[in-house]
This record gives structure tokens, C-alpha cells and sequence, in this order.
């Protein structure tokens, strides 16, 4: 598989010879569809999850290139990196529901109704540890929205908050410009903002952290 870094390097670079050892492998241990690149003095170490595996050539070069070019700090894009982005943002739509929870469920169906016209396919959904730093995630490989605990006795629209947030990162998904990858867009400010009582409900989020975790001073950081 080096032969495949190799290639995706002489496609980003085809002037240049390249400066680095490459090696890339897959690992159990990663969440589907995650990656990541190390550079460990001339070593460039490709890590990606082994559902990776069964994908097609030209989409794993674009994922290459894509950690490629963050980790050398490069703006240069590919069509197969194009391809990489088309696939992660529609890998969703092939990922089996496994799992739920009868709370989660019930504020994922609220926020759905209410905010998206019941239009958004359901996602996975489970809860996380009692982080007061990330409150939630959406992770787009597996589809899952996680939650932290100290939302399970919350008030309901706390809750339906961190819901909301986490189902408009499956909506907008995400976008690269001039070398970086946005999560939080203008279209994904100017839709968060329509929450009614957002900044009342940010500060009722930031006591409710404080409960658990007296002392930290960021909370709504996810």
C-alpha cells in the first residue's frame, strides 16, 4: 500500500522528489472511516480504519492526499481528493442503525420535527461519558450522534439543544476552503441561531456543567 502514498504524493507534487518514507495501514482500533497521518522525523505513518479497505482505489488516494496536504500544510486539491470528500459526505447513507436510546431517540424525533420537517433520516445514537468539555458529536463515517450524560435528567430543551447542533453537522456536513476543513459554516451559524432561546439556554448549559465539574471554563466547545 506505500505504492499507493507514493502515487498520491507524485500527483501532488509532480515536480517533486519525495523527501519522506511512506507506510500506511489499517487498524481495527479506529471508528469507521477515520484516519490519521504522524510524521516522525523523515517517516510519513498513514493510519486508517480497516473499513477503509473495501473502498475503491481512487477514493483512498484522495483520503491520502487529503492528510497529505494537512499535514504538510499545502492547499492543493485533487479530483481525487473531490471524490474523497463526495463519499464521506454520503457514507452515512450506508450505515447500518444499530443503536439508540429511548431518550435520545425521543429528542432526535422532537428537533427533527420541529426544525427539519421530519425530513432527516434517523441516525445513530448513544451516549458518551460525563464530559463537560464535549457536550456532543456527530460523527459522519458511523452516523452517530453522541451525547454527553449529564444531559440524561436534564431539562428537555437543553437536550434537544445538543441535538439540534449535533443533526445540523449531519446536514451541512462539512466544507474544505483554501486548505482547511470548516464544520461550523455560515449557513450552520445563521440555522443554530434559530433556536428559540439559544443564549438563555447556552448559559443554562454552562450551570449545568459547572454542576458537574466545578471550575472549567469553556462548556459549550463542541
Amino acid at each position: 500500500m506505500e505504492t499507493l502514498v507514493t502515487e498520491a504524493f507524485q500527483q501532488l507534487y509532480p515536480e517533486k522528489e519525495p523527501k519522506y518514507y511512506f507506510s500506511l495501514k489499517y487498524s481495527r482500533k479506529f471508528k469507521p472511516y477515520n484516519a490519521n497521518v504522524k510524521l516522525h522525523g523523515d517517516n510519513l505513518v498513514f493510519t486508517l480504519s480497516r473499513e477503509w479497505k473495501s473502498i475503491s482505489r481512487d477514493i483512498q488516494m484522495g483520503l491520502v492526499q487529503e492528510l497529505m496536504t494537512k499535514i504538510l500544510k499545502d492547499k492543493k486539491k485533487t479530483m481525487n481528493m473531490e471524490l474523497y470528500n463526495l463519499f464521506l459526505k454520503n457514507v452515512h447513507l450506508a450505515v447500518p442503525k444499530t443503536k439508540t436510546d429511548e431518550i435520545l431517540e425521543a429528542s432526535f424525533n422532537r428537533v427533527n420535527d420541529v426544525y427539519f420537517n421530519g425530513m432527516m433520516d434517523m441516525v445513530n445514537l448513544q451516549w458518551g461519558n460525563d464530559s463537560t468539555s464535549k457536550l456532543g458529536s456527530y460523527e459522519y463515517g458511523s452516523d452517530t450522534v453522541t451525547v454527553s450524560t449529564i444531559f440524561k435528567d436534564a431539562k428537555t430543551e437543553l437536550l434537544d439543544y445538543i441535538m439540534y447542533h449535533e443533526m445540523l453537522h449531519k446536514k451541512f456536513k462539512f466544507e474544505s476552503r483554501n486548505g482547511r476543513t470548516l464544520h461550523h459554516g455560515p449557513e450552520f451559524r445563521k440555522m443554530e441561531a434559530k433556536f428559540p432561546g439559544r443564549d438563555l439556554i447556552e448559559k443554562e448549559i454552562s450551570r449545568l456543567a459547572r454542576k458537574h465539574r466545578f471550575g472549567i471554563k469553556t462548556f459549550l466547545n463542541f
